[in-house]
């Protein structure tokens, strides 16, 4: 691996800004960026509010000119999988850059990048088989239903997938022919720029692609922008809803994945084994910070005792520490803002009846330059009740609750008591349980008998309060086009009126 980006010891003045498709992005504001795992600053990003409104006005510009949306399937195709090649050969670049801004051990993100190829590849099979519909309408009248791209595309992308989320929305996009503006995190520019400067290498059309750089403001004027057609976001359900509230105002396209606080859920007669190896992986994979983890655990309580014993010695082998190790199982959370907001929560839970049986809102000790990072230990709390706030709220961090449950009836009706519907699991060897549990839950992912398996062909999307569309799959290419009906008759043209 290249050390020259994962540097714990020294200060980079890189810097990064917004690309646009012809002219210099303004730079009038900048934001430090820190290593979340020392404190530590890496970088400089630079963005202006001015920088949407060029960026729009290029994204319009090159809808109309038709330089990519005019291409054939084939050709766009063939783009797609140039860029998902480029990546295979930038795996170590992006991963580093990715685990340097929000922490995330270097062995998941070099994952993660790597698998990201896949997307592009699946795109660009897509576009070579996919075909208009054709519907016989009568003996001389018949339709074509065909797909056409929504036009300028906003993607906002979060912190804890910059990247990876962020091709869940890029291949479709470009794949369905839009011009595409992508704002990342502000605190994670540097892999969207490579991602840019790969996508142009393969063929991209300047205009076509562009990345706005910068914070809440910069995102809520590209939302809010009146030429932009369509938003693809990702983030929490609050910021969702306003983001929502702005594109329907103006009747645009939008969809979004939101928080979740997904339910695991263990039957007593689930191999133990195995189940603690999917809730380990579910809950505390990514230091906690994914939208599908799985942290409300429910367990039978006829095996709660060997089940949580189990838990505890496999949580107690977590490694935590330096992301940049491949050895590492936890990182550090994103920032201090959240690390105090969870150990808040926790000792909120505490308050309200909670038991502590691993971790806690202590802040473990790390050595230098860790020590001056935002960490937290894996933590297993048990609750007597699914309506404490710590069940209810998303957290976002390495924290797992425990609730026990003595019926099946009892553990469905636990798991849909949320706002949430974006994921669940269970384990269990009655395949006629599982299967009901398949079909009851709300929520647009559940898992039987495996834990956050998701795949570039399967849509993912969230039910109430998670979300609204779906990503990945021929639907989450279907999100960025517009159906069109084209029919055509042969016979003469009737007249109703019998005035020809």
């Amino acid at each position: 691996m290249t050390t020259s980006i994962l540097t714990r010891h020294t200060v980079s003045t890189t810097q990064f800004h917004s690309i646009l498709g012809t002219g210099a992005a303004p730079r009038a504001n900048s934001e430090v960026l820190t290593d979340p795992a020392t404190g530590r600053a890496w970088g400089t990003v630079t963005w202006d509010e001015d920088t949407v409104d060029l960026a729009v006005e290029n994204a319009v510009a090159a809808r109309r000119a038709g330089d990519w949306a005019s291409l054939t399937a084939m050709q766009r195709a063939d783009v797609l999988d140039r860029i998902g090649l480029g990546i295979a050969e930038h795996v170590d670049e992006i991963a580093q850059y990715e685990t340097l801004a929000n922490g995330k051990p270097i062995a998941a993100t070099r994952a993660e990048v790597a698998v990201s190829a896949r997307w592009w590849q699946y795109g660009a099979a897509l576009l070579r088989t996919l075909r208009d519909a054709r519907i016989q309408m009568s003996a001389t009248k018949d339709a074509t239903v065909t797909h056409e791209p929504l036009g300028v595309v906003a993607l906002v992308t979060p912190f804890n997938g910059a990247f990876s989320l962020g091709v869940w929305k890029l291949a479709p996009a470009l794949a369905a022919g839009n011009s595409v503006i992508i704002k990342p995190p502000i605190n994670s520019p540097a892999s969207t720029t490579v991602l840019l400067r790969i996508a142009r290498d393969a063929g991209i059309p300047d205009g076509v692609l562009q990345i706005v750089q910068g914070g809440t403001e910069v995102g809520q004027r590209l939302v809010e922008h009146p030429d932009v057609d369509m938003v693809s976001f990702t983030g929490s359900t609050g910021a969702a809803r306003r983001v929502g509230a702005a594109v329907s105002g103006r009747l645009g396209h939008f969809v979004a994945e939101a928080g979740g606080k997904s339910a695991h859920v263990v039957f007593e007669d689930a191999s133990v084994t195995d189940a603690v190896t999917a809730v380990v992986q579910g809950g505390f994979s990514a230091t906690g910070q994914t939208c599908v983890a799985g942290s409300r655990v429910l367990v039978h309580s006829g095996i709660a005792g060997e089940f949580t014993a189990a838990l505890l010695e496999r949580v107690a082998r977590l490694r935590l520490g330096d992301p940049a190790d491949p050895g590492t199982h936890l990182g550090p959370l994103v920032s201090g803002q959240q690390a105090e907001r969870i150990r808040s929560l926790i000792d909120q839970a505490q308050a309200d009846g909670a038991e502590v049986l691993a971790g806690g809102s202590d802040v473990p000790e790390l050595p230098a330059p860790f020590d001056g990072g935002y960490w937290m230990s894996p933590t297993v709390l048990k609750v007597a009740s699914n309506s404490v706030d710590i069940c209810q709220t998303e957290l976002f961090g390495p924290v797992l609750t425990l609730i026990e449950f003595d019926s099946e009836e009892e553990a469905i009706a636990i798991a849909n008591d949320s706002d949430f519907g974006l994921a669940a699991g269970c384990w269990t060897t009655d395949m006629s349980r599982a299967r009901r549990f398949g079909q009851r839950v709300g929520a647009g992912t559940v898992w039987l008998n495996t834990y956050r398996g998701m795949d570039w062909q399967t849509p993912f999307g969230g039910v109430k309060q998670s979300g609204i569309g779906r990503e990945n799959g021929i639907e989450g290419l279907r999100e960025f086009q517009q159906t069109k009906s084209i029919v055509q008759d042969f016979a003469p043209a009737a007249d109703p009126f019998g005035l020809a």
